[in-house]
């Protein structure tokens, strides 16, 4: 399941202040594990982008370690909005606040999100926070995950090429992309048949 535009315009405008990292996969579709490994060091406002070479993962007893992408793919670049690129700058400035007010106490994770005491973010209590977020708003609930799903949903409707969207979602072939997305894939062709019959119709009226 996914929202519809107009949900995910409404959650964002209530969470994105608390919560960027959110943000990133709703607006980019990176996964939860990558968000949470986003190093700082990897995050070019300047240039608007963001380098994807590091994921946090939870081994079964709730340990974390760091890894890289799950595929070659997934180690790739994403490119920000304006609108992004202006909320990660607030957010910096935040964050060193937060770091000013922590003093020798402020960890040096190296990670770009942390909490308010500079530590990284678990990705359970990523989700966990999400869930909150979703029900103290009233939004109708979905899965952290279905972000990501959403962010490509978005794009494919608003015409991007499935080839810019799969390198965005750092799948490894547009075969991926495609069966995953294959019900609105198979929409926007209908739409794109639909387009050209009715162009060819037009001039075949205008020539007569």
């Amino acid at each position: 399941m996914v929202w519809t535009d107009e949900l995910l315009a409404g959650f964002l405008d209530y969470a994105a202040i608390k919560a960027p990292d959110l943000h990133l996969m709703a607006y980019r579709g990176t996964r939860r594990g990558e968000t949470c490994g986003l190093l700082d060091a990897e995050v070019r406002l300047r240039k608007a982008e963001i380098g994807i070479i590091n994921q946090i993962a939870v081994h079964g007893d709730g340990r974390l370690h760091h890894k890289k992408p799950k595929s070659e793919a997934g180690n790739r670049d994403v490119i920000l909005d304006p609108d992004t690129v202006a909320l990660f700058t607030s957010y910096k400035a935040q964050r060193a606040k937060w770091q000013l007010a922590a003093g020798p106490a402020w960890p040096d994770t190296g990670m770009f999100f942390v909490r308010r005491n500079g530590q990284a973010w678990h990705p359970s209590s990523v989700s966990q926070r999400f869930r909150r977020l979703v029900q103290r708003g009233g939004f109708p609930p979905i899965r952290l995950h279905d972000l990501r799903h959403g962010a490509a949903t978005i794009a494919l409707e608003a015409g991007v090429d499935i080839k810019v969207v799969s390198e965005q979602l750092g799948h490894s072939t547009t075969t991926l992309t495609r069966d995953t997305y294959q019900s609105v894939a198979k929409e926007l062709h209908h739409e794109a048949a639909g387009a050209v019959a009715e162009r060819i119709k037009a001039k075949r009226r205008n020539a007569a």
